[in-house]
């Protein structure tokens, strides 16, 4: 994500990040990979075989491994969290099906959202997969001012979501949209999708006469939630499956509510380093093959995320 996107457009998570304008394009390749720490959930469905269909389209080095290494931030529910110890949602659910396609392990670590492709373009990962929304800035390694920060990534693209906006239960302040943010307190995660989204609205508000927005950033999703829920931030915004999760479950449904409807949708990509073509290939076949032999399907209702599926996969689809 809990959340946030679009974590989850470097990784917004667009988690909506997908999200559309909430792009902080390329904000995952601004820092290191932080405080990354392994939770020891693999899709272990999927051991290492030559009999699997897809397995002659991995690369060697891979197939030698009978493992894929997946960097994400598990705050994202439902698309990624840690719940007794493991990484579980839809995400790892996507994972474990693509992983009996390939024949091999799909290992998930945890780590800080916006060090993501950093850490997955020096080898610590060999994919991330964390709700990132897929943009031609990360595609490309620019950060949100169109400077060049990093050799980009390639994205296979699996999902797609918009960006929501949820307020403390009851909707105190009337928002009602986007555009009813201006001159108040935002809360967000940083490195985000939608954290771009809320400066570039900022600037419009401004530019109407408006007061600009007051963004505040933090680390980690749950610091932007617990920042609204003390009535410090008028509104936060996440992905709308993250948003969604987040309203029915926090307090029993009592926190939080979507307000407004979902806005500049996008898709979600699993990012692979460019040079390693190989694998961005095996993993579309993969997804391709999931969503036909209709196992994508039911992870989707199995997490209430039918709102996000796409009818077949695409590489760097994002915009």
């Amino acid at each position: 994500m809990t959340a946030s996107s679009t974590r989850r457009t470097t990784a917004a998570r667009t988690r909506t990040a997908a999200v559309g304008a909430i792009a902080v394009a390329g904000a995952l390749i601004l820092t290191g990979c932080g405080d990354q720490t392994d939770s020891g959930s693999s899709t272990k469905e999927s051991a290492s075989s030559s009999s699997a269909p897809l397995f002659a389209k991995l690369p060697a080095k891979i197939q030698k491994a009978g493992v894929i290494k997946v960097g994400t931030n598990a705050e994202y529910a439902p698309m990624e969290y840690q719940e007794g110890g493991k990484i579980v949602g839809v995400d790892p659910d996507i994972a474990a099906a693509l992983g009996k396609q390939l024949g091999v392990e799909f290992q998930f670590t945890s780590g800080s959202f916006d060090g993501l492709i950093t850490s997955l373009n020096s080898g610590r990962y060999d994919v991330a997969m964390s709700s990132i929304t897929d943009t031609k800035a990360r595609q490309e390694g620019l950060d949100e001012n169109g400077k060049k920060l990093g050799p980009g990534v390639d994205f296979v693209d699996y999902f797609t979501a918009g960006t929501a906006i949820y307020v403390q239960k009851g909707n105190p302040k009337k928002i009602g949209s986007i555009e009813d943010l201006c001159g108040q307190k935002v809360a967000v995660q940083r490195g985000t999708t939608y954290e771009q989204a809320l400066q570039k609205q900022s600037k419009a508000c401004t530019d109407a006469g408006k007061k600009k927005l007051d963004i505040e950033a933090f680390d980690n999703d749950t610091e932007a939630q617990t920042r609204v829920k003390s009535g410090g931030a008028v509104a936060g915004v996440n992905d709308y499956p993250v948003a969604v999760d987040l309203a029915r479950k926090a307090d029993g449904g009592n926190a939080f509510e979507v307000v407004g409807e979902q806005v500049d949708a996008g898709p979600f990509g699993i990012a692979v380093n460019k040079d390693n073509k190989q694998l961005t290939s095996a993993l579309e076949a993969a997804v391709n093959a999931i969503i036909k032999d209709g196992t994508y399907k039911k992870v989707l209702d199995k997490w209430g995320a039918q709102t996000g599926a796409v009818d077949q996969a695409a590489v760097n689809g994002g915009k």
